[in-house]
């Protein structure tokens, strides 16, 4: 029982001089927002060749083949590098029809369908490329999306601006409310941004040849984007 008693009292006394060593801590938060506009640089956009109904898998892949190797060769003919050329789909499936006597799907051919994610760096020459690559079959296209290339600098504007919000909005807070703030333990930082709105293209063959063949290049326009940066500050209070 003694050492029972004991344990109990050695206890208290180590939680109440953890107590005194280290009082507990309050804190209070403060967030600011940074917004900064700028032009982008780099205009992304995905092109793809499909290819319907063809007879056999051998037809449909060469077929296609033959489109996207003159897509990537007029890129380049563009002055788009190698490294700015991704292939980021490619598929190969059977296609059926379904007639209403016959109770059960019947081949009608096979599809090929191959997309390349392409960044251009000179955005005047976004609407050529368009334009250039629908020339040699290129029949669906979204984007383009712009973005920067390197936001380092952009967003180190944004933090700087959050950071003097947050620390505006802690000393009025302050002042206002009697609040005695003590040093700053902790930074919090998020980031996030719109962008102009995507531009999505597409046509058939067909559809090129009916119009006459070459299509006009669209005009694109590029805005600007907009960068948010977000900082939460926190303080310990006396």
């Amino acid at each position: 029982m003694v050492l029972i008693i004991g344990a109990i009292i050695l206890g208290i006394v180590s939680l109440v001089r953890e107590r005194i060593v280290n009082p507990a801590q309050y804190t209070a938060s403060f967030t600011g927002e940074g917004r900064v506009f700028v032009k982008p640089d780099i205009a992304q956009i995905q092109l793809a060749v499909r290819t319907d109904r063809a007879k056999d898998a051998v037809t449909a892949v060469k077929n296609n083949t033959e489109k996207i190797n003159s897509v990537i060769a007029k890129l380049k003919d563009l002055d788009i590098e190698a490294k700015d050329i991704k292939t980021t789909a490619y598929n190969l499936n059977p296609e059926y029809d379904y007639p209403v006597n016959v109770g059960r799907g019947v081949l009608a051919g096979y599809s090929v369908y191959q997309e390349v994610t392409v960044k251009i760096r000179n955005l005047d020459n976004v609407g050529k490329v368009i334009e250039q690559v629908t020339s040699v079959g290129v029949n669906q296209i979204t984007g383009p999306t712009f973005t920067i290339d390197d936001l380092s600098e952009v967003n180190k504007q944004a933090r700087a601006e959050a950071i003097a919000k947050a620390k505006e909005q802690a000393k009025s807070t302050a002042s206002m409310s009697g609040l005695r703030l003590g040093k700053l333990v902790g930074v919090y930082e998020e980031s996030g941004g719109g962008y102009p709105p995507v531009y999505s293209y597409a046509k058939t063959m067909d559809s090129a040849s009916g119009m006459g063949g070459a299509l006009p290049a669209p005009e694109i326009q590029t805005g600007e984007n907009e960068i948010v940066l977000r900082v939460t500050l926190t303080y310990q209070v006396k």
